[in-house]
């Protein structure tokens, strides 16, 4: 299996699978003399972790992330960085009745067909057990980039549920198990998960990611774009099917006049009237916040039955117990919150390397 690996200049690399031992990954680029510590770390991952309210998993996994090398004493290295998590709470059993059968929505059927082998346990290298790592290499990442630069995700839809995004709140956001900005949505949400993961169903969501402060100039103009480099992070995260950014999808609605950002000076300071293209033109950071948003599907596991193939190719029905998330989209927000990370910092690195500027 090939692209385990991303990034150019801050790069990292992960492996393990759900159901193994453990996880980890090997973070690459990460100047000298950065203090660095496992709590610097943790914090992040344990927005992220398994089993912290009914609305997620029931998996119970500490996630207690070890800094194995590129660390001493308290300062980094600037040599390859291992990160490792080991996985304490399988239950592989769980999946031993679906382990020839193909779940609709997984990547069951795609891995089968091209490796000929896949791990069923609870998806393997597919699962969305990963991105622990990335979240891992994001809080490393966060370290790189100039620290007045914030990155801050929150739920805007799950469901039918749209949630006001006007209050945003980082402190409300990371206070609830739904990462929502509006505290009076907050039952709301509630009542509505419960009646969907009783149901066995699940449902999907629209996530909004903004990135404040960022310097002007980085990305570049063609085949690295900042815009291209995010929407890539963003959709290598599982279950995500859209994304959009700035005015998105409402740009094939308006003309040109209305979609052209006014640039003006005040006080020697640029700034623009409005911020359609969100932050990035010509795939240029251009100094104003970054307003990206993308759509998760609907948990691929549910308790009702679906028509489906088994490794035989034969035809067959499938229900798939186990611990789900009925909305896989609540635990994605930390997670995008880390690529974005990886991205800016990525990007801040290689635009010193070209330019000189900081």
């Amino acid at each position: 299996m090939a692209s385990n690996s991303f990034g150019d200049f801050f790069k990292y690399t992960s492996w393990g699978e759900s159901h193994g031992k453990a996880i980890g990954c090997v973070v690459d680029g990460v100047p000298p003399l950065i203090d660095l510590k496992e709590g610097d770390i943790q914090q992040y991952l344990d927005l992220r972790k398994p089993g912290q309210s009914k609305f997620t998993t029931q998996r119970k996994e500490d996630d207690k992330i070890e800094i194995l090398s590129g660390v001493f004493e308290g300062k980094t290295t600037g040599t390859p960085i291992s990160l490792i998590i080991y996985n304490q709470d399988q239950k592989s059993k769980d999946y031993g009745d679906i382990k020839d059968k193909l779940r609709p929505g997984h990547a069951d059927y795609t891995y089968q067909m091209k490796y000929g082998i896949r791990d069923y346990r609870g998806g393997g290298r597919s699962s969305a057990r990963e991105t622990a790592m990335r979240v891992a290499a994001g809080a490393i990442a966060r370290k790189i980039m100039p620290s007045n630069i914030k990155i801050m995700a929150s739920m805007i839809e799950m469901g039918d549920i749209k949630i006001c995004k006007e209050k945003w709140d980082y402190k409300t956001i990371i206070n609830n198990p739904f990462f929502i900005a509006d505290k009076s949505k907050i039952k709301e949400c509630e009542d509505y998960l419960t009646q969907i993961r009783k149901s066995g169903n699940s449902v999907g969501a629209k996530i909004e990611l903004r990135i404040s402060n960022v310097p002007v100039g980085l990305g570049d103009p063609i085949y690295d774009k900042l815009d291209s480099k995010l929407a890539a992070a963003i959709m290598s995260i599982n279950a995500v099917k859209s994304v959009e950014i700035g005015a998105g999808d409402n740009v094939a609605k308006i003309t040109g006049s209305e979609n052209a950002d006014e640039i003006s000076v005040n006080n020697k300071l640029v700034e623009f009237e409005t911020n359609n293209a969100g932050g990035i033109l010509g795939g240029i950071s251009s100094g104003q916040d970054i307003i990206l948003r993308f759509a998760i599907k609907p948990t691929s596991s549910i308790l009702i039955p679906k028509k489906t193939i088994n490794t035989k190719k034969e035809n067959t029905e499938i229900l798939t117990k186990g611990r789900h998330d009925p909305c896989v989209g609540i635990r994605a927000v930390p997670v995008a919150e880390a690529m974005a990370a990886c991205v800016i910092a990525d990007s801040y690195l290689k635009n010193i390397a070209l330019t000189g500027k900081k």
